[in-house]
């Protein structure tokens, strides 16, 4: 039986070995508070990776995205990325859905980040805390937030079945899923990208 595997187990190691773009720096989800430059690459991925396929899908563009911190299970080292690269960041099977929920749902979403001053991985959402940490401003696309619009949130199967206590997904006017798993977002992107350089940016800042 081994000798029969063998072969099957060198070829799929291979292919999990070879490289497919470059890491500039080493990145961790440990390197900020509020955004890390790992977050933000993977939130920026499934908005850059995703949309075109609900745009096709739905008539409308995804308005945002949020990730857990939570699932960001490895760094992402300097040098080589792999498809194993992607593997160890997001082992789980997790896919990305997109909930259509109102504006006030929206303003809950932002007091649970707020409230948690955690860098969950957003992307197309900005919120500014004040001194004291409590929230200043939050935009979508450079918008004030309605309470009464519906906005498009892409986020992954266990965030929008309430994991983390994010129960703010629940109820919507619809939700879809993409059929596209989390994993497959970042090897899709890698195959595609020469050099990987994210930057922690304002998505979700402090003032001092």
């Amino acid at each position: 039986m081994e000798t029969f595997i063998a072969p099957y187990r060198e070829h799929i190691k291979k292919d999990l070995d070879s490289a497919i773009a470059y890491a500039a720096e080493t990145y961790s989800k440990n390197d900020g508070a509020l955004n890390t430059a790992v977050g933000n690459l993977m939130a920026d991925i499934a908005y850059e990776q995703a949309n075109p396929i609900f745009l096709k899908r739905s008539g409308h563009d995804i308005d945002m995205v949020l990730l857990n911190y939570g699932g960001i299970r490895s760094i992402l080292p300097k040098g080589d990325v792999t498809k194993g690269t992607a593997y160890k960041l997001m082992p789980f099977e997790n896919s990305l859905v997109v909930a259509a929920i109102k504006g006030n749902q929206i303003n809950d979403l932002v007091n649970y980040l707020v409230k948690a001053k955690k860098a969950h991985p957003i992307a197309k959402l900005k919120i500014t805390l004040d001194k004291d940490g409590s929230l200043l401003e939050s935009k979508i696309k450079g918008e004030n937030i309605d309470a009464n619009k519906t906005y498009y949130v892409a986020t992954n199967d266990y965030l929008y079945q309430g994991g983390d206590d994010m129960t703010f997904f629940q109820p919507n006017d619809s939700h879809y899923t993409l059929d596209y798993k989390i994993r497959n977002t970042l090897i899709d992107y890698f195959m595609k990208t020469d050099t990987i350089n994210p930057v922690r940016d304002d998505r979700f800042t402090q003032i001092k």
